[in-house]
C-alpha cells in the first residue's frame, strides 16, 4: 500500500495546534472534574439525513402540532414528558435518566440565518461554523485547537471518527478514521516511522503516518472488558469502538474528539417506523456510552453534543413523512452538563415564508459554549463573530 492510499483510507489529515494547558479560572468547577482542559473529551453524534426535531421533543401541548401532522404526530398519551408542554419521543426512554440526574440538556430552536435546504451545503456550514453563503477551509473543532495555546499537548491524535470518512469539523486537524479497532491495527502496521533525512514535504507526511502509528499502538492490547452492554448494530458497535479508544488512552495523552454518526434521517416517506428505529438506536447508544465512560471514570470530562444538517418541515407532507426544513433542538450530555431545556419551543403558529421553522437559537452559540465553557478557548476565534453561549455547563 502506498503512502498517500494509507492516508487517504484512514482520513489523516493537515497538523494542527493542540489543546493543552491548565484550566482556567472561570471552570474551577468543572476544573474539580477535570484535571486540564487537554482531559477532557468531546463526543460529536451527527444525526446524518435530517432529524425531525418535532417528532425528537415533541411539543405534544400544543394543537398546532397535531393539526399539521394529522398521521405521524406522536400520540400525547406515549410522549415522555418533560414538562407540561413538550416531552421526548417514546423510543427515547433509555436517555430518560440522563434527563432525571441532570446530565441531559435539550437545546431547542437550533438554526441559522438563511438556511440552505441541501444537505451537502447545509452539513458543510455546520462543520465549518460558516455563515450560509461563506466558505471555509477548516472545520470548527481545528480552529479551537488553533486558538493560541503558547504550548502543545501531546495528543495521540486530533480527533477520531468512527465509522465514517468525512473530516468534517475536524477538516485541516490529524484525524483518524476508525470503523473498529481490529481495522485501524491492521491499517497502522503500514505506517513506517518517520525520516530523519530529505525533503521537508516526504517528512512531515511520515512523522503523520507515525504519529498515527503510535496512536494505534494503545489498540493493539487486549481490549478493555466493559461491564457494559453495548446494543447490537453498526451504532452500538460504532459506541463500543468509541469506548476502547478512551480505554486506550489511560495514562497517555489521548485523543480529544470522537466523532459518531447514525442515521440516514432523511425521513421523506412511511416516517414513524424509521424514525421510532432510529431514536431507539440513538438513546440505547447514549445510554451505553454513559455507561462505559462511566466504568473508565471519563464521563465527568465529556461533552456529548449532537448535531444535524436542518430539521424537518412542521407538515406533514402527502407520503407520510417530511420533507428538508430549517431547525431542530440538539441534546448536550455529560458529567458537566447542567441538565434542563435552553432556548424557545417553536412556534407552529408563525412559520416563515416558505413554512418553516424560525430559529431562536444559532447552533454557533452552542460552538461557543464548547469554546468558552468547556475548552477556555475565545469563541470568537472559533465561530468567526459574537455568538452568546448557552450556559448549559456547570459553573
Amino acid at each position: 500500500m502506498k503512502r498517500r492510499q494509507f492516508l487517504n483510507g484512514i482520513g489523516s489529515a493537515t497538523g494542527a495546534a493542540l489543546l493543552t494547558g491548565h484550566a482556567p479560572g472561570w471552570a474551577q468547577g468543572v476544573a474539580q472534574r477535570a484535571s486540564s482542559a487537554s482531559d477532557r473529551i468531546l463526543v460529536l453524534v451527527q444525526l446524518k439525513g435530517g432529524n425531525d426535531g418535532l417528532n425528537t421533543v415533541v411539543p405534544f401541548g400544543d394543537n398546532a402540532y397535531y393539526q399539521l401532522r394529522t398521521s405521524i404526530a406522536i400520540p400525547r398519551d406515549s410522549v415522555l414528558g418533560l414538562d407540561a408542554r413538550v416531552g421526548l419521543h417514546p423510543e427515547l426512554k433509555s436517555i430518560m435518566p440522563l434527563w432525571q440526574r441532570g446530565e441531559l440538556a435539550i437545546v431547542q430552536g437550533v438554526g441559522y440565518p438563511q438556511p440552505n435546504l441541501s444537505h451537502f451545503r447545509s452539513i458543510e456550514i455546520w462543520e465549518t461554523a460558516s455563515r450560509s453563503a461563506e466558505y471555509l477551509p477548516d472545520g470548527w473543532v481545528t480552529r479551537a485547537m488553533n486558538a493560541g495555546y503558547s504550548q502543545r499537548a501531546r495528543f495521540t491524535a486530533d480527533g477520531v471518527l468512527v465509522g465514517g470518512s468525512d473530516l468534517g469539523a475536524l477538516i485541516g486537524a490529524r484525524a483518524i478514521t476508525l470503523n473498529n479497532p481490529e481495522t485501524f491495527v491492521n491499517q497502522a502496521r503500514f505506517a513506517m516511522p518517520a525520516a530523519t533525512s530529505g525533503n521537508a514535504a516526504l517528512q512531515y507526511l511520515l512523522r503523520v503516518e507515525n504519529e498515527i502509528n503510535e496512536a494505534a499502538q494503545g489498540l493493539r492490547a487486549d481490549p478493555y472488558a466493559f461491564t457494559t452492554e453495548f446494543p447490537q448494530g453498526g451504532f452500538g458497535n460504532s459506541v463500543r469502538a468509541a469506548a476502547q479508544v478512551v480505554a486506550s488512552q489511560k495514562g497517555k495523552a489521548g485523543v480529544p474528539v470522537i466523532v459518531l454518526s447514525l442515521g440516514s434521517f432523511d425521513t421523506h416517506q412511511n416516517q414513524l417506523g424509521t424514525h421510532a428505529n432510529l431514536m431507539k438506536q440513538l438513546a440505547e447508544g447514549m445510554f451505553a456510552l454513559k455507561s462505559a465512560f462511566t466504568e473508565l471514570g471519563a464521563w465527568d470530562r465529556t461533552l456529548v453534543m449532537t448535531f444535524s444538517e436542518f430539521g424537518r418541515r412542521p407538515r406533514q407532507n402527502q407520503s407520510n413523512g417530511t420533507d428538508h426544513g430549517t431547525v431542530a433542538p440538539h441534546f448536550v450530555m455529560g458529567g458537566a452538563v447542567k441538565g434542563g431545556l435552553y432556548g424557545q419551543t417553536p412556534d407552529l403558529t408563525q412559520l416563515d415564508g416558505s413554512q418553516n421553522l424560525t430559529y431562536s437559537t444559532d447552533f454557533r452559540q452552542l460552538y461557543a459554549t464548547v469554546a468558552r465553557d468547556w475548552w477556555g478557548v475565545k469563541p470568537d476565534t472559533v465561530v468567526r463573530g459574537q455568538f452568546e453561549p448557552v450556559k448549559f455547563l456547570r459553573a
